[in-house]
């Protein structure tokens, strides 16, 4: 039993080595490469007879060239041979061929477009050209996808192989899998019953591979388009041509971009779809608009509803929220807050929208988007170009976030005494004491120092400076001073109130007078009204026994600082 047991892998062994004895190494490493260069199989198209000798199938190109040369000379029984026909029975091929040819040509013609630089001339398809950044480069390729064309919900990839029957040389040829889908393929976009009405002449070749049909027809399709867009945006603005920013609220104005988009999306996907159906040179230009159209109209629908909602339930009237009162904090904080989630939300709706176009426009393979969004430089170029967006939209989260600056806020920015109405992507819309708008990118708001006087304590002290001279007795005006802040029914205390000389040069003194006021909406009005008081105190004191104002030649005028 021992003895059994061990004679059994001394066998199995002297076997592997005959066996590697016998074959060759070059023939194991030419079997190998064989089976990466091509697909083998054991006959191709039997049912199909000898292969003509003016078809050329040794390069991807050749075939290509080869099939669409006999489609258009009408010998569809020889553009068949250029097809996978395996999963059809051999005694049907003859018959089935040449319709499965005359599908795909219909597919060339109306959804795909060659790339010829994309096609080489090698038996092997070998790229010799490419560099580093090309993945296929100096490799042989057995699978060569032309493009993608959308069937029902679902991409199909169109592909041709190389495949090498037994005892014959490879060839390149339509791949097996796409041959199966093309009944389907030719059914969904094979001419309409009004094209297929038209007259001969309107079917020949116009210009650019276009038929005079299509030369004819896109600028009807683009009017008609153009036509049911004014038509529908007339019917929702029947009565009422306001616009967002008079009506915020309205749920008819909100809606009426967003329907007029979708409804001229949708009829030229109709016209396209069902009653023209064009060629590959202006689907591939139709269909990633027709998609983005649709995705933008459903987008911006989203946004504009949300925002009448919002509209509805908090309030962004600056002038509303600047006033001071019980609550008011928490209503500005409450609006700055849903104003940042707002655009936060609508940045996730471009994300999704952004994303979702590129993976249809990917399918498609449209005007090389699919290449450029796989490889990443779509996502490269707009971040460059964008970048100071990018910075504006992050810089107006974070004010939103830290509060720094809320709607309604009353704030001192570069001199100006302004509040703050509103907060956008980009830029900060504040409001000026004299009624005038100051817009400031959201970058530079955030970089310089503001004085905020409503944030937290609303309480402000508003200073009055007048330059006096050296001999002023400040007592009198002190003494109108609180009277006068009396009858203003101001803070009285020594905190809030105070005359100080706070400073003097040779032209005189510097006399402050601080004026208290707990709503800084008001507080600038009542300084200046204060001030106005004391320089009428001030003229009435004045004279050549008691000066009050500094006495200056006119040479001395330019040197004088003025009145603060």
């Amino acid at each position: 039993m021992i003895r059994a047991t061990l004679r059994a892998p001394s066998l199995l062994s002297l076997l592997l080595f005959w066996c590697l004895a016998v074959i060759p190494p070059g023939a194991q490493a030419e079997e190998a490469a064989a089976s990466e260069e091509w697909y083998q199989v054991d006959a191709l198209n039997r049912g199909l007879g000898t292969t003509p000798d003016k078809i050329d199938r040794t390069t991807p190109r050749s075939a290509l060239e080869s099939f669409i040369i006999q489609a258009n000379n009408g010998d569809w029984l020889a553009a068949a041979h250029m097809l996978d026909l395996s999963d059809i029975g051999e005694m049907e091929q003859r018959t089935r061929g040449p319709e499965l040819a005359r599908d795909f040509k219909t597919l060339l013609d109306r959804k795909i477009i060659i790339d010829w630089y994309a096609l080489y001339d090698r038996p092997d398809g070998m790229n010799e050209r490419g560099g580093a950044e090309t993945p296929m480069a100096g490799k042989s390729r057995r699978s060569i996808l032309l493009w993608y064309v959308d069937l029902g919900d679902r991409p199909v990839p169109i592909r041709i192989n190389r495949i090498k029957p037994k005892n014959s040389e490879p060839v390149w040829v339509v791949s097996r899998q796409t041959v199966d889908n093309l009944p389907a393929l030719g059914d969904a976009f094979a001419p309409s019953a009004l094209e297929k009405a038209l007259p001969t002449v309107l079917r020949q070749e116009a210009i650019w591979g276009l038929q005079w049909w299509e030369a004819i027809g896109l600028p009807l399709a683009i009017a008609i388009t153009a036509l049911m867009g004014w038509v529908t945006k007339k019917i929702l603005s029947r009565g009422m041509h306001r616009d967002r920013r008079a009506a915020p609220g309205s749920f008819l104005v909100a809606i009426r971009g967003p329907v007029t988009l979708l409804v001229m999306t949708a009829t030229m996907g109709l016209i396209s779809n069902k009653l023209f159906i064009f060629s590959g040179r202006i689907d591939t230009i139709l269909s990633p608009l027709t998609v983005f159209g649709i995705v933008a109209a459903v987008l911006w629908l989203i946004v504009n509803i949300a925002d009448v909602i919002i509209e509805r339930l908090v309030s962004f009237d600056g002038g509303e929220l600047s006033a001071i009162g019980e609550g008011q904090e928490l209503r500005r904080a409450m609006a700055t807050r849903v104003s940042a989630l707002r655009r936060g939300g609508i940045v996730l709706i471009a994300m999704v929208g952004v994303g979702i176009v590129l993976n249809e426009a990917s399918v498609m393979q449209s005007l090389g988007i699919s290449l450029l969004a796989s490889a990443g430089t779509i996502g490269l170029l707009l971040a460059f170009a964008a970048r100071n967006i990018l910075s504006n939209i992050l810089a107006s989260l974070q004010i939103s976030m830290n509060q720094s600056a809320r709607i309604g806020d009353k704030i001192l920015f570069r001199d100006y005494i302004c509040s703050v109405e509103r907060i956008n992507f980009t830029y900060v819309q504040l409001r000026i004491w004299t009624g005038k708008r100051l817009v400031v990118p959201v970058v530079d708001f955030v970089a310089e120092p503001f004085e905020n006087w409503t944030m937290q304590e609303h309480f402000t002290l508003f200073e009055v400076i007048l330059r006096l001279d050296h001999r002023t007795d400040v007592t009198p005006l002190r003494e109108y001073y609180h009277r006068l802040l009396d009858e203003y029914g101001l803070r009285d205390d020594p905190d809030s109130r105070g005359v100080y000389v706070s400073n003097h040069d040779i032209w005189g003194q510097e006399v402050l007078f601080l004026v208290p006021s707990d709503d800084p909406n008001t507080g600038l009005v009542t300084a200046n009204e204060v001030r106005e008081a004391l320089l009428a105190k001030a003229r009435e004191i004045d004279c050549d026994a008691r000066p009050v104002f500094p006495r200056h030649a006119p040479m001395d005028a330019d040197a004088v600082p003025a009145q603060s």
